[in-house]
């Protein structure tokens, strides 16, 4: 019997169990990381976005629309085409990317930091705006609703920009949610109140239902946890087919290479073990748990990326 070192085998685990896997079911949200570049450099970056960090390239128009002619080709119904980085906001391209992905008639997500990189859009973003109303949606990353905890995690003065951008997007009829981090250990119940009486005290009318506010759970990357074997689905009482990468694929352009290739989660960027091909199509296969982050994030953590509405 082979002795492994834990997320070593893809199919065994370290105490020689079956490794668990999740089925492909159907494609319910296409995530496009546009690029690791960001203006900010978080302590905690599930990706390690940064100003330097180019790892995955700016995804340009071109990049884009062979994926999206394949949603039309193949009349798939999506939940959401979704956008993440790095800061989307910082690609060049992400305005034109944004109308071809609208043209579907499916709801578009940003995820951003809203920390000034909108100002430069204001104008295209209200014309993209006018034209598809709530089917574009954008998701601001507020680490808490206390400007101390928020910049121990984002860095100084980023608070008010945020939220001075998010009010703007607000009172301008955009299409808002809110994605929080446990960053302290306080109830779901306390968070929700805590942002609802930070937007409350700015005057940005927003109430924030289950699909407005979206808190992630924070991945310490010493954290040691278990491996997800076969058994562990009925030990936790979970599914497979509720995991993220049974009905979600992300599209990457690694630097220095020609074209984008579709990974099986938004978290693992540079893990070549988690490719599965150039196409949609071809992505669509089963999914072995064999990362830190699969037991961080989804099994044990209970998260979903795509929470929109």
């Amino acid at each position: 019997m082979t002795a492994y070192k834990k997320w070593e085998n893809l199919y065994t685990t370290a105490k020689n169990d079956e490794r668990g896997k999740v089925p492909f079911t159907h494609l319910k949200t296409l995530w496009f990381n546009t690029g690791t570049l960001c203006n900010l450099a978080c302590e905690n970056c599930y990706i390690e976005s940064n100003p330097k960090n180019d790892r995955l390239t700016y995804l340009s128009l071109a990049d884009v629309t062979p994926y999206l002619a394949e949603i039309r080709e193949n009349q798939w119904q999506l939940d959401n085409i979704a956008f993440t980085g790095g800061e989307p906001f910082l690609n060049p391209a992400i305005i034109d990317i944004l109308e071809a992905s609208l043209k579907l008639n499916i709801p578009v997500l940003v995820l951003t930091n809203a920390h000034k990189v909108i100002k430069r859009w204001e104008k295209k973003l209200l014309a993209l705006h006018e034209k598809y109303g709530d089917l574009l949606r954008l998701r601001v990353s507020l680490d808490h609703y206390t400007s101390a905890v928020h910049e121990q995690e984002r860095g100084e003065n980023t608070f008010d920009s945020t939220m001075g951008t998010f009010k703007w997007l607000v009172e301008n009829g955009f299409n808002m949610s809110i994605a929080g981090r446990s960053l302290t250990k306080e109830s779901s119940e306390k968070a929700s109140a805590g942002y609802q009486k930070l937007l409350d005290d700015l005057n940005i009318k927003l109430q924030l239902t289950d699909q407005k506010l979206v808190v992630f759970p924070e991945m310490k990357p010493q954290e040691d946890v278990p491996e997800i074997s076969i058994n562990c689905w009925q030990i936790l009482g979970i599914s497979p087919k509720d995991q993220m990468c049974s009905t979600e694929r992300m599209i990457v352009k690694r630097k220095g290479q020609d074209k984008p290739v579709v990974l099986s989660c938004t978290l693992i960027a540079y893990d070549e073990t988690f490719e599965l091909g150039h196409t949609l199509k071809e992505s669509f296969k089963d999914v072995h748990l064999n990362h830190p982050f699969c037991a961080k994030f989804c099994v044990l953590g209970g998260a979903s990326c795509s929470s929109t509405s």
